[in-house]
């Protein structure tokens, strides 16, 4: 495996094998493409280390179907790797602001309802790796408070890992993170009228 130098080594009383393998949240922002893509790619690696992997989609309407979706569930029950859960917490309100019928909960409380889902999956350990799917939109939005969401994964319990996509990220969440990402846009088909295709964005 690569050996890193790390640039500081702080006095916190850790060794080196206690520091390297401390709980990481991980953060992928910005306009760029590949965010998402950016997670998936490390839930595989999260798969091949037999770890339980945890995916909630907040934004992507279940009725999208993604190819990483069918990708990492075939491997999860392929017995390879770890065990992957899927889980869609919205029904596509990125750039959309559907209506909901009459009665019917509202987009907000779908989210703040999914965010009660990882919460609870935090408290009781069930994955190790957890892709919080456009979860950065719902904090920008106001739906679900940062500062909560801070507080809850500052005191999560065990070695689950996080990482969290979506533009717009709270400064409160990223001076919290371990890892942030700005990922930014210098060229993209849709500059030039290309809409998205498959095998690329789906």
């Amino acid at each position: 495996m690569p050996q890193g130098q790390v640039s500081v080594v702080p006095e916190d009383g850790l060794t080196t094998r206690q520091r390297r393998n401390r709980h990481l949240v991980m953060v992928h922002t910005g306009v760029g493409k590949g965010k998402s893509t950016a997670a998936f790619g490390m839930a595989l690696r999260a798969w091949n280390q037999g770890w339980p992997v945890g995916v909630f989609q907040f934004v992507k309407s279940a009725k999208w179907k993604v190819g990483e979706e069918n990708a990492l569930k075939v491997l999860g029950a392929s017995g390879e790797g770890g065990p992957v859960d899927w889980h869609k917490m919205g029904e596509g309100w990125s750039w959309i602001q559907r209506e909901t019928a009459e009665g019917e909960p509202t987009h907000e409380e779908k989210a703040r309802e999914g965010w009660e889902q990882v919460k609870r999956d935090l408290a009781a350990e069930t994955y190790k790796f957890y892709v919080l799917d456009e979860f950065a939109y719902l904090l920008h939005w106001g739906w679900v408070d940062v500062d909560e969401v801070v507080s809850v994964l500052r005191d999560r319990p065990g070695t689950q890992h996080v990482v969290i996509t979506g533009r717009n990220a709270p400064e409160q969440l990223v001076e919290f993170a371990d890892l942030v990402t700005d990922m930014s846009k210098v060229k993209h088909p849709m500059d030039a009228g290309q809409k998205g295709q498959r095998g690329i964005e789906w």
